[in-house]
């Protein structure tokens, strides 16, 4: 165990966004979970979920409050990290620390990272990273146990904060597909996948709209946050981001199943070779591939698999499970937290959203090259060539449907960009929209589609007259 010390009461610089505001010293005699994060990780994510179980599992005793200290630029906006409250429901105090008060208090060192208060004030655990759940719920009871034991508890169930967005057909949109009669929707802050004409009506919905990795009936199955779509013949595959988990549906009937995963995350993996029907996925993002392969982004592990089809074979193509940008072949590459995907011929296309890089993976070595991008804290909004543009965690990229073009969501810009295949630069596309955080991209026939994400709509871009429509998906 750590040496112990007090905790620091939290600074009024704080800015907090779901509460009034909150002091340490009024929460003696309860076990104090402080939640460091930043709003665009897949992984601090996965944490925040966790300690909302927690916090739900302990209401009676526990305390949890969420400190967000902002990686982006973009996150240093109050509505930004207010957005990421809401999408991931968050039940508990969340304050907002753009100058990493609470961080150097703390000795924080990297996203994300729990510390555990114990009913006395005094600092008991800490926490790095998000695969933690059964570890940190066993700390937290044993605090409250040890506060029973030496009387210092207090029971008291506290009100839950809450900070919900506005009921719209639409919530948080994170995945596309599209052919000539219909396009896809993740509806993602809704659980469930939407089939729709191209003017927006509602033909069919796939899922329940309750979160949760349950196959079956259109009706009855369950989704949880599912994100990336890719159609493949009479199949709609999908990155289950929520439920850690590849899905299936089967257009002809409608019914859902489940490829791989159990709906839990598991740590990167580092075997080579196939990988077995138990191992466990972390927050697959994204699926893209052809008739015979399937290649998913897993943003939680940094890393690309690939699926055979046939063969019914999962592995992992590149990544070595560490975060960062580093080029090489299969598992010596890194990536970092890889959320969106398009294939041209051999040549598997990757945004990786925390490296605010775009890379290429050569599908059938595993070798990897970054196109744009230099480090993991190298962001911006920059045009230009390869080696001088910048991005802004980029979530999504789709190849233009009639030129060798690949348009890129550069979303914590709020700007899609361009880049011309075969050396091109890296340029802005102005469209007379203002975009929030888009985070998926579809293309057919001179439209371009957006997943205008915080704004929970649907756009359509008619490429060649520069005109945008709203899609009215449901009204």
């Amino acid at each position: 165990m750590n040496a112990v010390r007090m905790a620091t009461e939290l600074s009024d610089r704080l800015d907090w966004l779901n509460v009034s505001g909150l002091r340490l010293e009024r929460l003696r005699g309860r076990v104090v979970a402080l939640g460091f994060w930043h709003a665009g990780s897949v992984v601090c994510s996965n944490l925040m979920r966790d300690l909302n179980l927690i916090q739900g599992r302990h209401s009676d005793g526990l305390t949890v409050v969420g400190i967000h200290c902002p990686k982006f630029d973009a996150e240093r906006e109050r509505d930004c990290v207010s957005k990421a409250v809401s999408r991931l429901q968050l039940r508990f105090p969340v304050a907002s620390d753009p100058d990493f008060v609470a961080w150097q208090h703390y000795g924080i060192r990297g996203w994300p990272c729990t510390v555990l208060i114990d009913t006395q004030g005094r600092i008991r655990r800490q926490f790095a990273g998000d695969l933690c759940l059964t570890e940190l719920d066993a700390a937290v009871d044993e605090l409250l146990h040890e506060a029973g034991e030496d009387d210092s508890r207090v029971f008291e169930t506290l009100q839950l904060a809450s900070q919900r967005e506005p009921r719209l057909p639409l919530s948080y949109p994170s995945g596309l597909a599209i052919d000539d009669n219909h396009v896809y929707v993740a509806d993602s802050g809704h659980h469930r996948i939407l089939e729709c004409t191209h003017e927006g009506r509602v033909l069919r919905q796939f899922g329940s709209g309750n979160p949760g990795l349950l196959d079956g009936n259109s009706a009855d199955a369950g989704f949880n946050f599912p994100c990336g779509l890719s159609l493949r013949k009479e199949s709609l595959y999908v990155a289950d981001r929520e439920n850690h988990a590849l899905r299936r549906i089967r257009l002809l009937d409608g019914d859902v199943e489940t490829v791989h995963g159990t709906g839990k995350p598991g740590p990167a993996v580092t075997a080579r070779g196939e990988l077995d029907a138990g191992t466990l996925m972390n927050a697959p993002s994204d699926v893209a591939g052809t008739l015979d392969q399937l290649y998913i982004a897993m943003a939680g592990t940094h890393q690309i698999w690939e699926y055979d089809l046939n063969q019914r074979r999962m592995r992992v193509l590149a990544g070595s499970g560490r975060a960062g940008c580093q080029d090489g072949v299969g598992h010596d590459a890194r990536f970092a937290e890889p959320t969106g995907l398009a294939q041209v011929q051999q040549t598997l296309y990757v945004a990786d959203a925390q490296g605010s890089a775009l890379r290429s993976v050569h599908v059938t070595d595993g070798a990897v090259h970054t196109m744009v991008g230099k480090g993991l804290f190298d962001f911006g909004d920059q045009d230009g060539t390869r080696a001088s543009a910048l991005l802004q965690q980029p979530q999504a990229l789709v190849l233009d449907s009639g030129a060798p073009l690949l348009w890129i969501a550069d979303s914590y810009n709020n700007i899609i960009k361009t880049l011309r295949l075969g050396g091109g630069d890296v340029v802005r596309h102005e469209i007379d929209y203002r975009l929030h955080r888009p985070a998926a991209l579809a293309a057919r026939k001179g439209s371009l589609w957006i997943a205008n994400t915080d704004a929970h709509e649907l756009l359509c871009l008619d490429i060649e007259a520069g005109s945008v429509r709203r899609v009215a998906v449901g009204e």
